[in-house]
């Protein structure tokens, strides 16, 4: 799984579509995660972007990455993202 979503780095790079994927989750509590989104132009290219989120953890709810997932598309910066 994973998103795609124009993104523009700080730098003023543009990639059209790109793809974001939820790497390192971590679970730091019952109610509480972390994890890093890598964004890629290009899948078999290293990522040209990295931010870390944290949200809350539902101990009985779907699998961390499932949840990654859900979190960010109620996120502002990611308004508009397409499952991929």
């Amino acid at each position: 799984m994973a998103l795609k979503l124009t993104k523009t780095t700080e730098t003023g790079f543009t990639s059209n579509d790109a793809y974001h994927r939820v790497e390192n989750t971590a679970i730091y509590s019952k109610n509480k995660m972390a994890f890093v989104v890598k964004i890629y132009n290009d899948t078999n290219k290293e990522s040209f972007d990295t931010k870390t989120f944290t949200c809350e953890y539902d101990l009985n709810g779907e699998n961390p990455i499932k949840q990654a997932y859900l979190h960010l598309k109620t996120l502002p910066e990611f308004e508009g993202a397409v499952d991929c």
